[in-house]
């Protein structure tokens, strides 16, 4: 099972909150993940961010690969 850190949406209709999770890396958006990480928020004045550091370490220890948005966010 190959799996990677991604994003998913939540919320509604106009309002970007995403979950950064870990799953699999063929699934869709909107799957159910492994594992929760963290969460993101973007806002005008930036995004607000919040991942667990040592899950995160973890993951990536594991073989799990970010995607190309969350390596940019996690920077």
């Amino acid at each position: 099972m190959a799996v990677a850190i991604k994003l998913t949406k939540i919320g509604r209709k106009g309002e970007a909150k995403y979950r950064v999770v870990v799953a699999e890396k063929r699934s869709r958006r909107d799957t159910k993940p492994v594992e929760t990480l963290g969460w993101l928020i973007k806002t005008v004045k930036g995004p607000k961010i919040e991942v667990d550091k040592e899950r995160y370490k973890y993951w990536r220890g594991q073989g799990a690969q970010p995607t190309p948005t969350v390596y940019k966010l996690l920077k």
